[in-house]
Formats: structure tokens, C-alpha cells, sequence
């Protein structure tokens, strides 16, 4: 049955049709970062000088002076330090954004939520779980553009996926009667103080499903790091049970 499931998942035709597309969509409310498209855009490279103008004058950049490079008004627990968690944080609670139930911490973050940006996440790989989660949640809605100006880091890989972005409609809430995933568990794959990598295990009807997704560390927060494919996150998997990841309780 597993087999058949993997089968199922990576069936070909255009992306928009295949499963691993829709369990993108569905699980992480990110409705294009399946690649597919390399084409490089033409023409002067303004996109990237606009994105960084906007994220200098927008609220994480960085406060001077700050020791700790962290924006102004940003407070974590960042005591764990580089410790793999061994549960999740027991101040967690869930909130919906977009087309998902994302969890949230006081200690780890997002501490501050300013509009469309929910901002703030602990220097430790929990902190860096929990970007992992809401960062890509953010990208179904109409306040993409901001989310990825400020909380994408900027290069080719954004360049791209604002490009395919662009092209798809927004969903700012769950369509009545669409079933999607919910995350049930995380593991940290890699962490240093600079970039982490993050396996989120994903669960709906058709079983559990599993996704990486590359972090860094910059001007003082946690930002999701695109493949220069423009995809935000690794294809979506099948995978055969929670073992090794660490569980929401939910």
C-alpha cells in the first residue's frame, strides 16, 4: 500500500495536477512552490533593489546598536540554545492563518504580529521549527508580496517565486468543504546558528506526508531560504509513520 501511495504522489503530468502539488497547496497554504519554471527574468534586476528597500524600511529591520541584532521590541527564550528539542514547548497554542492551523509560542515565537507579518522567532531550532511552520502558511493570502519581501531572503530563489507567485489567486481564508492536512510533528535535520533545516510532518486522510524546509538567520530573525527554483520547501512525501519526529499533541 505504501508503494502505491508513493506511486500515486510522484505521478507525472503538469504540476498542477500532481499530488505532491495539491499536498503542497493544501498542507502549507504555499499554492506555487513546486518549481518547474527556470526560465531567468529579463531585463534590469530591479525586483531584487525594490525587495530590499522595502525589508530595510519595514519592521524587522534590523535596530543599530542592538547587541544582539535582533529588531526593536523583539523578546525570545533563547536559553535551549542549539539543543534538538525533545518535545514541543508546553506554551504552545494554534491559530488559523490562511488555509491552516499553525501553532504558536510565547517563549519561541512568533512574538510580534504586525498585519500580515507574524515575526519574532526564538534563536534555537524550536524558534526555527516554528518559522518553518507560519512563514510558508503566509504565502496563500493577498499579503504575500510583504510576507516574502520581509520574511523570504532575497536572491534568485525569491526572485523566482514571486515570479510564479504572481500568477496564481490568492485565498485569504479555507474554502467551505475543502479538506486539507495538518501538521502533527517536526523534526530539526540541521541547525547552526546561521541556518537550520526543517522536516515538518504533514497528516490527512491519505496518511502522513513530510517536507523540508531551508531557514537563516538574518537581520535578527529567522527567514525561510527558497531553492533558486523559486520553491519554498522540498516535494512532499509519503512517509510511513511519526517516528523520529517530534509530535504537537494535536
Amino acid at each position: 500500500m505504501f508503494k502505491r501511495r508513493e506511486r500515486r504522489i510522484a505521478e507525472s503530468g503538469p504540476y498542477y495536477k500532481q499530488r505532491s502539488w495539491q499536498l503542497s497547496a493544501g498542507f502549507l497554504g504555499i499554492v506555487v512552490v513546486v518549481g518547474g519554471i527556470v526560465t531567468m527574468l529579463s531585463g534590469p534586476d530591479t525586483t531584487t533593489d525594490r525587495a530590499n528597500a522595502a525589508a530595510s524600511e519595514g519592521p524587522l529591520a534590523t535596530a543599530s546598536g542592538k547587541k544582539d541584532g535582533r529588531p526593536g521590541g523583539c523578546r525570545t527564550d533563547d536559553s535551549a540554545g542549539a539543543a534538538p528539542p525533545r518535545a514541543a514547548p508546553e506554551d504552545v497554542s494554534w491559530r488559523t492563518l490562511g488555509v491552516a492551523r499553525v501553532p504558536v509560542s510565547v517563549s519561541a515565537g512568533p512574538t510580534l504580529i504586525q498585519g500580515s507579518l507574524w515575526w519574532c522567532y526564538a534563536h534555537t531550532p524550536t524558534g526555527a521549527a516554528l518559522a518553518a511552520h507560519i512563514i510558508p502558511s503566509q504565502m496563500s493570502g493577498s499579503n504575500w508580496r510583504t510576507v516574502t519581501e520581509q520574511q523570504v531572503v532575497s536572491g534568485q530563489g525569491r526572485e523566482m517565486f514571486e515570479f510564479q507567485r504572481a500568477t496564481v489567486r490568492s485565498t485569504d481564508s479555507q474554502s467551505s468543504g475543502t479538506t486539507v492536512a495538518s501538521y502533527v510533528g517536526f523534526s530539526v535535520a540541521s541547525y547552526t546558528d546561521t541556518a537550520a533545516t526543517v522536516r515538518l510532518l504533514l497528516k490527512s486522510a491519505q496518511g502522513y506526508a513530510a517536507t523540508d524546509i531551508s531557514l537563516r538567520w538574518s537581520g535578527g530573525d529567522w527567514k525561510v531560504q527558497p531553492d533558486d527554483n523559486g520553491s519554498l520547501h522540498s516535494p512532499v512525501s509519503a512517509v510511513q509513520s511519526t517516528s523520529g519526529f517530534v509530535l504537537w499533541g494535536v
